[in-house]
Order: C-alpha cells, then structure tokens, then sequence
C-alpha cells in the first residue's frame, strides 16, 4: 500500500552556486507539495545534489580546492535555498554520500549487470563536458555544443554499456498507452520521436584514470560509473533504497526541458531492467532566458536568487517565476520585468486590496459570518476562491498550467477591488450594510489567500492574521504593508 504521495526536482549540478533556473524548478515543485498537503495527502518532496564528473574535478582544480571540499560548499549553497525560496522539501540527496546514496547506485548497477544489460566495449566518441555526456554530430551546431558554445572532445577509452537500444519499443508503448506520462504534450512527442528513431547502447562508466572523483563500478576498481547510473538513481536513494521504491516509486518528476532524454528514456530503461516500477509523471518544464539567451552557469548570464530574493522578498520572487514564467515553456527575465509585476500585481493589486478592507474592516469590530456563506478553498469537500463548491483550479493543477492558475487569481483580486470601487463603504452608510459589505469583502480575501498559500505561503498567512475567521466570527485587524511600492527601476 503506498503510504505517500512522492515527488522530485532533479538534482542540481554543483559546479557552481544556484541560479534562477533551479529556483523556478524547485518553487514548481514546492507548489505541488503544498497543493497535494493541503489536500490532505501525506507528500515526500526530495531533492539534492548530483556532484560528480569531469566537470566537478576541472571546477574544483580552478577554485584551487579538492572535490569533496569543493561540493561541500555548493551543496550547502543548495541546500541554502530552502529557507531562502520558502521550500518544504523532506530530504536533501547528496551523490557524494557514501554511506546513504553510494550502495544504492552499486546495487542497482549489479541489478542491470545480472540482467545481461551491461557489457565492456571500447568506445571512440566526442564528449562534452558542459554536459558531462557523450554527443553525437547532429547534437552540435556549427560543430559546438549549442548550449554551452564549446567543440566537444574526442575520446577513445574502453567502458562499461548500458543496452539502452533493447528497450526502445517498450518505453515508446509505456509512454503512448499513458502508463509513464510526459507533460506538456510538446515534450511527450519529442521523447517519442527520439524512440521513433531508435536509442543506441550508452556509455555507463569511465576509465578510474580518467575520472576518479565518482563511484566506483562493482568488481571493476578499473572504472568509475558515469552519471546515469549515479545521479539517476538519487530517486531511490534518496527515498530509502531500492525496497522503498518498490513500494512507492515516483509520483511526479519536475525537470528541466535538456535532460528529458535522461529521465524519459534512459531512466525508465534502467527501471525496466532492474524490475522496478516507472514513475508516474515526469513534468518537464522550460527555461529562464536572458535576453532570448538561454541562462546558464556556463555563459555566465545567471541571476543569483539569493540576492533577487534579499532585494524583493521571497514571495515576490516566487510569484514572478511562477506567473511571468510559463509552467511548460521558456520565459525571459529581466528586472524591468520583474519590477513590472511587481508594482503592478503585488503592491497595486493584492497588496493595496487587502490594506483598504484592513483599514475599514478593524472599525466595525466583530463580524458574524454563517459557515455556509464561507466555503473555503481546501476545505473538507473542496471549494474555491470564488464561494463555489468545486475547486476551479483544479484541472489547471492537474494540467501544470500554473501561470495560468495565478492569472485567474487575479482576475478575482482585479474583480473585488472594481466592486469596492463601486459600492464606497468608505462613504457615510448604514452600520448593517457596512458590515454586510465588508463581510464579503473579507470572505474573497480570505479565499483568495488560501488560494494563494501553495504559491506564496507567507503572504497568506499574513493576510490569514489579519482576517481572521472562528466560530462564525469575522475580525479584521490592519497590518503591515505586504508589498510596499517600488521607486524606480534599477
């Protein structure tokens, strides 16, 4: 019987400290764990590290350290994120852990090899280490890696195989019957094209000469795994090992558009051999552009979210990402961008909203309010911002169309202040229709913060001190500003 509802981010790469990418990932996945925990499922959200490779070594050597202390420094800097982005994540997963993530890879590695699925050959290709990947012609443009503007080298060396090529047809049946599910639709035919074409045998390790800083293969000190078979097993070390994935397996992966080959073909491969079950749902989502640039630590145009959020807050910045940012495609970022929304749907919208009912709501004192008349978001049978019985976000949840579930929020928060716009109750009225205003005043807003609480969690608790409803009773209390207006642009 499965026990709880598991979900994941991919594991960041830790050649260098965060950057906005990751922290839109991270802030969707939250969204979910909050979403399917108000719902009342008993959620595990796992995320960490993946710190091994070529690259990693190559880093550390121009920082002047070791590895282990290298990725013990960005690690932490990941794992920083938590408290700064407001994540609700339940454990942090480190590829360097010997004693946690390490038997894991080994076992599963020993599972494929029993499986007849991995075999020694020699191997003359070009890698790119941007990648930490073996890449084919037809992968470069201009004969660079596209995304990090670098010819890949040319290597010859003898490794270990994985027979990717053996399961194409069963993948390509999993994911067209729905049984392994890829979001958006975009992305599910570009996985199923690849498969349409045929996936070839996969580099599995690297000679211990040539690499050192990774896990070694099972009986074979001559080789050190390659990333698929240690990074991609963090899901099942990270939940506990391979028993535990047997009992729950992943409900909803959250990666990023480049490693959808990674977690659609050569990680459901790799279950397949090893007899254990797929995920679910592997969501995919786009990039944060600059400039119509990809962002990236390679070329060197990233955002650092520590500062973005130490500038703005850390709900403003969730917000931002989430709205300005398409769930399942690319967006750009730019702070005239961000300031935009941020005066324009944050301090002129929802926060000046909720400071002009605070103010007029406090004086009338206590407000009776019949339960009936509040039907709450999440509550016991669903309900919605708008008083209906039936959560109207529901399908664009399950549809991961989250930009657009914050878009209607709004519409909501845009609706209320034109009402109060027209109905005054500022102005002289009878102390009856007053409260009576101010009642459904206070009961949109308090719906529309528990709409808000899986995006900005903070924010509607601020707004839930200050509209606060028991027993019937509506007290309103004025409180601090939650966005105060910016000045200018930088």
């Amino acid at each position: 019987m499965r026990r709880f509802f598991y979900l994941t981010t991919s594991i960041a790469y830790v050649n260098a400290p965060p950057h906005i990418g990751f922290a839109l990932e991270s802030v969707q996945a939250d969204v979910y764990a909050r979403y399917y925990k108000k719902l009342g499922k008993n959620v595990y959200f796992l995320t960490g590290t993946d710190e091994h490779g070529v690259k990693i070594v190559r880093a550390a050597e121009a920082a002047n350290k070791m590895p282990k202390e290298f990725v013990d420094e960005n690690s932490e800097k990941f794992k920083n994120l938590k408290s700064a982005l407001n994540l609700s994540w339940d454990n942090f997963i480190r590829t360097s852990d010997r004693k946690i993530h390490w038997p894991v890879a080994q076992e599963l590695w020993k599972r494929l090899k029993d499986n007849g699925d991995i075999y020694k050959r020699t191997y003359k290709g070009l890698y790119c280490v941007g990648h930490e990947a073996f890449v084919t012609q037809k992968d470069l443009v201009g004969g660079k890696c596209a995304d990090h503007q670098k010819e890949p080298e040319v290597i010859e060396e003898e490794n270990w195989f994985f027979k990717l090529s053996k399961y194409t047809d069963e993948i390509k049946r999993l994911i067209t019957d729905g049984e392994l599910r890829i979001v958006p639709e975009t992305r599910k035919n570009e996985i199923l094209s690849l498969l349409n074409e045929g996936l070839e045998d996969i580099s599995f390790s690297r000679p211990s000469k040539d690499l050192k800083w990774g896990i070694p293969v099972p009986d074979d000190s001559s080789q050190t795994m390659y990333v698929w078979a240690d990074a991609l097993s963090n899901y099942i070390s990270g939940l506990g090992g391979i028993k535990a994935w047997e009992e729950h397996s992943a409900d909803i992966h959250f990666i990023g558009k480049d490693i959808l080959r990674f977690h659609a073909a050569i990680w459901p491969a790799m279950l397949l051999s090893a007899g254990l079950p797929l995920p679910k749902l592997i969501f995919v989502h786009g990039h944060i552009m600059s400039g119509g640039q990809k962002m990236s630590k390679s070329l060197g145009n990233v955002i650092d979210p520590f500062e973005l959020v130490k500038k703005y807050g850390v709900d403003a910045v969730r917000y931002f990402l989430l709205r300005e940012i398409p769930s399942d495609g690319d967006g750009d970022f730019s702070y005239e961008k961000f300031e935009d929304r941020y005066n324009g749907d944050l301090a002129n919208g929802l926060g000046n909203l909720v400071a002009r009912v605070a103010a007029i709501g406090e004086k009338l004192g206590e407000i009776k309010i019949e339960q009936s008349f509040f039907d709450r978001l999440f509550s016991s049978g669903g309900g919605s911002a708008s008083g209906g019985k039936k959560d109207p976000y529901e399908k664009l949840f399950n549809d991961f169309k989250l930009d657009e579930v914050l878009e209607k929020i709004w519409e909501e928060i845009h609706v209320l202040d034109r009402r109060i716009n027209e109905e005054k109750p500022w102005s002289e009225k009878d102390g009856a229709i007053l409260k009576k205003e101010i009642a459904e005043y206070g009961k949109k807003i308090i719906n529309i913060a528990d709409a808000l609480y899986p995006f900005m969690s903070e924010t509607s608790e601020k707004i839930k001190e200050h509209f606060s409803l028991s027993g019937g009773i509506l007290k309103i209390k004025k409180g601090v500003n939650l966005f105060p207006r910016l000045d200018k642009v930088i």
